[in-house]
């Protein structure tokens, strides 16, 4: 289980756009976990609920809506299967521990940014590049077929009423 929950938040990290390998896990997580029940269920918990907990937290834009209810419908289940207690310790569980990983991050990312000002600088640039080139990929796509209109000088003969 823990190998699938990792293949499912590597799909995630990689081809967020391709939900085929999280659909196929969260179908088989959901399956293994009705086929352990209520009784076995217990150590693999936290295995079960932290790439569903990822899918339904996640904040990307092209999210797979079918993705979200899947896991949506897996949480639902196993709220069923193991009671609303020890489901929501589990998940709280999960939830502390991926807070406790961005904390981290974000305390690595500000050290470096103190002991090392020209990498964290550097970073800092490569961002803001990324960041206009992804403005101007926006821009051309909300603009394809729509060119500018090129304005004729106008003439007196222009202006002039011919009856």
């Amino acid at each position: 289980m823990k190998k699938l929950s990792l293949l499912a938040k590597r799909e995630a990290a990689d081809t967020p756009k391709v939900p085929l390998k999280r659909t196929c896990v969260f179908k088989f997580l959901g399956a293994i976990a009705v086929d352990l029940g209520k009784d076995r269920i217990g150590p693999y918990l936290t295995t079960i609920i932290a790439p569903l907990y990822r899918e339904l937290d996640s904040t990307y834009a092209d999210q797979d809506p079918t993705l979200k209810n899947l896991a949506q419908e897996l949480i639902e289940l196993l709220k069923k299967l193991v009671g609303l207690e020890r489901f929501s310790l589990a998940f709280v569980a999960v939830q502390k521990e991926a807070a406790q990983r961005r904390a981290s991050r974000r305390k690595a990312k500000a050290i470096q940014a103190v002991t090392n000002p020209d990498v964290a600088a550097k970073k800092k640039v490569k961002k803001q590049l990324k960041k206009n080139e992804a403005k101007k990929r926006k821009i051309a796509f909300v603009r394809t077929g729509h060119k500018a209109k090129k304005h004729k000088g106008t003439s007196l003969k222009d202006l002039a009423i011919l009856s």
